[in-house]
């Protein structure tokens, strides 16, 4: 075994990067969220009313209501598409390698590409989308995807998914690998339907990659600012502004440096919070 000496040799280097990238900034960031910092010259301590400020005035509350809304429809959307993805691959021997190399396509393309794209898809008069309704006599159907309130998080929901379910399709096909072929040969031999063997025997051998996929696209969407930014810009009439434009708009557009300090401190809490609780839940859940 290790000395301690070679123990706390072997882990300096990770230590040091970990507290200049991480510990640091977090530090810096709780420190400047009571100020009043513009990010140049020197701040006041101002203590609590950054903190007070967001929660007195609705357009926060709004804005992270904004933020779990559209978690919430991503990471269960997703999380369903992909498993169902999962499954019709699984049973596709034939297309599955294929498919597999195929799935990642989307997650490596840049959000500036993508956003652009489904604005695009999504344009009241020349877009891919209103043009297809057009085309088989669902003229009422049309819309102003991005231009209504009502739909415009929705839409930008639907983007983010499409970037992302085939990446979390793929965790789900590595959990298939997991599985013994001994336990779905023996579902076969007692005569179990291919949805009975998915239903009672895939889905709770896949414990641990809903883990994986739940936690990664639940902290990857509660940050989300890319697209929001890049499809309507937080509109229209503030139905896509989320926490993190919130941020971003304050930082870069106000020069609030304090404020967005405070805001950032307050999705930190967010998203620690929430993953703590998601990893406690599902890690139980694998050992039921």
């Amino acid at each position: 075994m290790l000395s301690r000496r070679s123990f706390f040799l072997f882990t300096l280097p990770a230590s040091i990067v970990l507290g200049l990238f991480f510990v640091y900034p977090i530090a810096l960031t709780l420190q400047l969220s009571f100020t009043n910092s513009t990010g140049v010259g020197e701040a006041d301590w101002i203590g609590w009313r950054n903190y007070e400020r967001i929660v007195s005035r609705d357009r926060y509350p709004e804005a992270l209501w904004t933020t779990i809304k559209f978690t919430l429809v991503v990471v269960t959307v997703q999380t369903l598409a992909g498993l169902v993805l999962a499954a019709l691959l699984h049973r596709l021997p034939a297309i599955r390698n294929f498919c597999r190399a195929a799935l990642f396509t989307p997650a490596m393309m840049s959000f500036v590409v993508v956003g652009y794209v489904w604005q695009f898809i999504y344009s009241p008069f020349s877009g891919g989308l209103n043009s297809l309704l057009r085309g088989a006599g669902l003229d009422d159907w049309t819309w102003g995807w991005l231009g209504d309130p009502d739909t415009a998080l929705y839409a930008i929901a639907l983007a983010h998914i499409w970037m992302f379910v085939g990446y979390t399709t793929a965790i789900f096909l590595a959990g298939y690998a997991n599985i013994p072929d001994d336990i779905e040969e023996a579902g076969r031999l007692d005569g179990a339907s291919s949805f009975q063997r998915f239903r009672y025997l895939e889905i709770p051998l896949l414990a641990p990659s809903f883990t994986i996929n739940v936690m990664l696209s639940t902290i990857g969407t509660l940050k989300t600012f890319e697209l929001p930014f890049i499809m309507t810009r937080g509109g229209p009439d503030g139905a896509t502004r989320t926490l993190s434009l919130e941020i971003i708009d304050q930082l870069f557009g106000n020069y609030r440096f304090g404020f967005a300090s405070s805001l950032s401190i307050i999705m930190l809490i967010i998203v620690i919070a929430v993953a703590f609780v998601q990893n406690r839940y599902l890690r139980k859940r694998e050992l039921r």
